[in-house]
């Protein structure tokens, strides 16, 4: 017998019995026994708004997985490219596919003279690179008029391998120019992270040779970020693409979501806590303070997961091969008593907060050279797979535009006033 619900309406006696398909049941059944009532439910919080098929999380056990496949498994063995195909096709590419993918990719890099010359440095000399980058984003769709044809999956396509391909030249581009360096060409003999990191970092040298260590720190960095269900990013991409805005216009209001300091500013928030506390004496009073309501303890708790992160413990490994390369970050002491104490407080278990993908990864970002200010672009370039798998899934299910209801709390119907009355 399939699960179900029995919801009584004590106003006229009145039921309906609703079966729970895939842990949700239906609105729309609600509805037909309660008409003009609406789920009152801010933020989201208890609301599926879609269905899909690309991300799978379990915040109480802290599992994560892409399509089917386990992301400690991915960060492991995979690569951000095989990734990114993975979201957006729903299976590993073969041999041959990757082959093709990863030279479309690679041989997309390059971005029109006019986006560098009269956009990106248009702006004023200490933009920020996030919002110079969500510009540039949205900017693309008036270079690509194609874009607009999102009924052809030919064209879709095209889209989906210029932004990927493009975003870290956009990424490096906009700190190039915040920092008065000029601008450095991709090099199609890198691979996809080692030529994001030769755009940022090159100077004078013929070719740059990037640590090997450093590009598959990066490459799991972006691995982990690549998607994460149904967050106010992805959240934004879908509510625009379900208008049926072109790729650009919808990964760039993704993108200005995860600009907000609240959703992709939290790794930078964790870097300034640390430096504030700033010795691992001041950790235990830094605490003590935190249960008094006196401060906030950034880098634990998330929104979904109830137990440790699974991204955060991969992340934690991950730092040790890259400070073995830099040195190790002066705040990384602080951050490991500040977790060992947290984890043994009943104050912090009691609430399940346990540190999150953003705890160490502002100080891999910071060994490795990114300014704080690159910390939310960093989290762009590989969320723009996921954004897209979201924006190709939803015009496979025909999704109807996004138009939410709300409960109305002003004013009764009132007669306008001429302003010499008033």
């Amino acid at each position: 017998m399939p699960e179900s619900i029995t919801i009584t309406d004590n106003r006229t006696g009145s039921t309906v019995d609703i079966p729970i398909v895939n842990g949700g049941v239906a609105a729309s059944d609600f509805s037909k026994l309660l008409p003009g009532v609406w789920f009152y439910d801010p933020g989201f919080m208890s609301t599926a708004a879609c269905e899909s098929a690309i991300t799978y999380l379990d915040g109480e056990n802290g599992v994560l997985r892409y399509r089917g496949y386990p992301i400690e498994q991915l960060a492991e063995q995979s690569n951000y490219l095989e990734v990114a195909y993975l979201l957006l096709n729903g299976e590993l590419p073969t041999p041959e596919e990757y082959t093709k993918w990863s030279h479309d990719i690679t041989y997309h890099t390059f971005i029109h003279e006019n986006v560098r010359k009269r956009f990106l440095e248009g702006f004023h000399y200490d933009a920020h690179p996030m919002g110079m980058m969500v510009s540039a984003v949205a900017a693309l769709s008036t270079f690509y008029l194609d874009a607009k044809d999102i009924s052809d999956t030919a064209v879709l396509h095209k889209q989906v391998v210029r932004l990927i391909a493009k975003m870290p030249t956009l990424a490096a581009a906009a700190h190039r120019f915040s920092v008065g360096m000029p601008f450095v060409y991709p090099d199609n003999s890198l691979d996809f992270c080692a030529n994001f990191l030769s755009m940022m970092w090159k100077v004078a040298e013929p070719r740059f040779e990037p640590d090997p260590a450093l590009v598959r720190a990066l490459d799991i960095l972006f691995i982990l970020h690549a998607d994460h269900e149904q967050n106010c990013g992805t959240t934004a991409m879908r509510t625009v693409a379900s208008a049926h805005a072109d790729p650009y216009s919808a990964t760039a209001a993704a993108a200005a979501a995860l600009y907000g300091p609240r959703h992709g500013g939290a790794n930078e928030a964790v870097i300034r806590m640390l430096t504030e506390i700033g010795s691992v004496d001041n950790v235990e009073p830094f605490i003590q303070a935190v249960k008094e309501g006196k401060g906030r303890l950034q880098g634990f708790g998330h929104r979904v997961y109830k137990s440790y992160d699974p991204r955060a413990k991969i992340i934690k490994r991950t730092a040790d091969e890259v400070f073995a390369v830099t040195g190790k970050n002066p705040l990384l002491d602080i951050a490991l008593k500040l977790e060992d104490i947290a984890l043994n407080d009943e104050y912090f278990t009691s609430r399940k907060l346990y540190p999150n993908v953003d705890f160490y990864s502002g100080l891999i970002y910071q060994a490795m050279g990114f300014p704080l200010e690159m910390f939310t672009v960093l989290f762009a370039i590989p969320r723009t797979a996921g954004w897209l798998a979201h924006f190709k899934e939803l015009l496979e299910q025909d999704s109807k535009i996004t138009r939410p209801r709300q409960l109305y709390v002003g004013s009764e119907e009132r007669n306008y006033v001429p302003i010499a009355r008033r």
